[in-house]
């Protein structure tokens, strides 16, 4: 019995260090950590170009039929949003859109470290530890509350912008279609944060067993 569990182990532990090589562990990290500095260099630059010039924005509009130029077949067109040049925002517009731009790249950040901390573990071919659910709990939530509020943030601000604006009388729409991937994946995340904690049980008993 004991010689089966020792190979049981030895098996375990030769499929851990297939996982990822260290090679491919540090090219995750790198491709990480680039992409944290680039998206969060980015939305510097929208924050700064919404309080500091011009501003394009997709704007909501009413959702009652239109009947644009140019179809044929008998057929009509709806039109619920338009593109929208302004040349300065007022201040609480540009609060909340600079507010969603920013919770937006904490979500993104969260995804961002998740990859480069996972990957960093499986270099060290170290990843049931409590420390690892601790980190894919905590960016699972950070996910799925920070990319739900941008959302929010974002139609809240769009939305007024729009009525601000007036165009055509076109204001009484509001910017829909929220995305339910950051709450989802933010979910799913913390489930399997306590799969985490479910294998590093099942490891401490092996390794007792041994």
């Amino acid at each position: 019995m004991g010689d089966t569990l020792e190979q049981t182990e030895n098996r375990r532990q030769s499929w851990q260090g297939k996982v990822v090589s260290r090679a491919d562990a540090v090219a995750i990290m790198t491709v990480a950590a680039i992409a944290a500095a680039a998206t969060t260099f980015l939305t510097i630059a929208g924050i700064i170009a919404t309080f500091g010039g011009p501003v394009t924005l997709t704007l909501p509009l009413h959702s009652s039929p239109q009947d644009p130029a140019g179809l044929e077949l008998g057929a009509t067109a709806r039109f619920t949003a338009m593109e929208a040049t302004i040349p300065a925002l007022p201040s609480d517009e540009a609060a909340l859109l600079a507010w969603a731009g920013v919770l937006g790249q904490v979500s993104v950040l969260a995804v961002a470290a998740l990859l480069f901390l996972l990957a960093l573990r499986l270099r060290g071919e170290n990843l049931f530890t409590p420390a690892s659910a601790w980190i894919v709990g905590a960016c699972g939530v950070v996910l799925a509350l920070a990319g739900s509020a941008g959302q929010v943030l974002d139609a809240v601000a769009r939305t007024r912008v729009a009525r601000l604006i007036a165009a055509n009388g076109q204001s009484d729409g509001f910017a829909a279609g929220f995305n339910f991937t950051p709450l989802v994946a933010g979910v799913v995340l913390v489930l399997i944060a306590g799969v985490f904690q479910f294998g590093r049980r099942l490891q401490k008993d092996t390794e007792g067993l041994v």
